[in-house]
């Protein structure tokens, strides 16, 4: 807030225009941004190990904590 009364100050602005400046600046921001794209990481090998191929997702997920609780 000290930082507020300087720029009302100084700058011989009110608080509302201050306060809609700020939020015009952080709207406008969040949409220029672009979304989220995760890149894809391909790796060597053929896919999922034998035995998975055709596996249903809670058979992979019990199999990969298997003696540490899930």
């Amino acid at each position: 807030m000290e930082r507020c009364k300087t720029v009302i100050g100084r700058d011989r602005v009110t608080f509302r225009s201050l306060v809609e400046e700020g939020l015009d600046r952080v709207l406008s921001e969040r949409t220029e941004r672009k979304p989220f794209k995760l890149k894809a990481v391909p790796f060597r090998g053929g896919g999922f190990q034998p035995g998975f191929n055709d596996s249903d997702w809670p058979l992979i997920r019990d199999a990969a904590y298997e003696g540490r609780g899930s």
